[in-house]
């Protein structure tokens, strides 16, 4: 009597939804586009609104406003709705805000429509990574936050540079323009290709200060805000970090380097990130702490800065998906909450990044960079090492769904 072996076939229901979760990388890629392209074109949107380019950037300032303050309480207030119909809102928020922002002579009005785009970016972004896990299986959970978190590279990446040479060719009008119909298809796309899911009954609601307490959320946003704060010294003054190497007129190439890599990070990451969790952020870390110690006596090499910055970039482009899997990890139920705390957190991170820097630049001058990023680099490693219990715990993340 002999026995057959079937080969086992996957399931179509354990293929990842990737026409969906693109839809959530584009809804990132569009939050980043609208946050970033007034920074390439300010001197055209200052004469446009016959005000200083100086005025003009704080269009940028008003978006981050937007974010830090709208992302908690709009989260909260919407817990009990359709998850769609608030991503939906959200969009809907880009569309009417960069129209506006794209028809507006005024100053004062483009700053209000500028903060009212960040405010839906705030929303948006609280929701992608909560909504990605709920598309997909507990196992490729991982993976699917890898894909919708893609969009952020390859805008910082392609898109900023792409975004800006529009602006200058086309006008900065005609380029929200094109934003605002973009996000016209996104709306589409999404209704489309993004399932419904319903909001917290009244009684699963999510306060505020109880998810903060949840063990491990606030070692994991401890890991963000020191992480994020090192990262953003350096991006945020990557053209005076290079100029001792002789690059600053490279700028853009050292940018599209480091894009590159971290969207090759970002692939790394969706290989790892289910079962080696707590590896994966302790290497980036470390790596990135090394990193950060070679440019400290080689800051002055084009070689060193090159494959720094790609060490950089490969550690780097994974952050988001292995910091917010483990954020929504440790906050179980309080998911979404949690993830707008991280949205504060990350853009509080990239504001203190800016000051930061410019105290250093002008106090110390850019070879001072490096030491303050090893060292927020550590602090932020050993932080991610000290949470094993909660946070960032050893072995494969569906080993501890029960304890959440």
């Amino acid at each position: 009597m002999t026995s057959k072996t079937i080969p086992l076939r996957r399931s179509p229901d354990d293929r990842l939804p990737m026409a969906g979760l693109l839809a959530l990388a584009m809804t990132g890629f569009i939050c980043i586009m609208t946050e970033t392209l007034p920074a390439g074109l300010l001197p055209e949107i200052g004469a446009g609104l016959h005000v200083s380019p100086a005025l003009a950037g704080q269009t940028v300032t008003a978006y981050a406003l937007g974010s830090l303050s709208a992302a908690i309480p709009l989260t909260l207030a919407t817990q009990r709705w359709r998850r769609r119909q608030v991503l939906i809102l959200a969009i809907i928020g880009f569309v009417v805000f960069n129209s506006v922002t794209a028809l507006s002579t005024d100053y004062d009005l483009t700053l209000v429509a500028r903060y009212g785009a960040g405010a839906a970016a705030g929303l948006a972004w609280a929701l992608l990574a909560g909504y990605a896990r709920r598309m997909v299986t507990p196992a490729q959970q991982g993976r699917a936050l890898a894909i919708a978190m893609v969009g952020t590279p390859i805008a910082l990446s392609v898109g900023v540079p792409a975004g800006t040479w529009l602006g200058v060719a086309v006008g900065w009008r005609l380029a929200f323009w094109i934003m605002s119909g973009a996000t016209v298809l996104l709306i589409v796309w999404v209704l489309a290709k993004v399932p419904d899911f319903p909001g917290l009954a009244h009684h699963e609601r999510q306060p505020f200060g109880h998810v903060l307490r949840t063990p491990g959320v606030r070692s994991v946003l401890g890991v963000v805000v020191t992480w994020m704060l090192a990262h953003n010294v350096l991006y945020t003054y990557i053209v005076p970090f290079i100029t001792p190497a002789g690059l600053a007129g490279e700028a853009d190439r050292i940018l599209l380097l480091f894009g590159l890599a971290a969207l090759a990070g970002i692939w790394l990451t969706s290989c790892t990130v289910d079962h080696a969790l707590r590896l994966s952020v302790l290497v980036s870390l470390a790596i990135f702490v090394v990193v950060a110690g070679v440019f400290t006596i080689g800051s002055a090499s084009p070689a060193v800065i090159m494959i720094g910055v790609a060490m950089w970039g490969l550690t780097f482009g994974g952050a988001a998906t292995l910091l917010q899997t483990a954020l929504a990890d440790a906050a179980g139920e309080g998911t979404d909450v949690a993830l707008s705390m991280n949205v504060v957190v990350w853009n509080s991170a990239i504001a203190g990044g800016g000051l930061l820097g410019g105290v250093l630049l002008e106090t110390w001058g850019a070879l001072s960079f490096p030491w303050i990023v090893m060292a927020l680099a550590a602090v932020s490693f050993l932080i991610a090492w000290q949470a094993r219990s909660y946070g960032f715990r050893p072995g494969h993340r569906l080993g501890h769904g029960k304890e959440n």
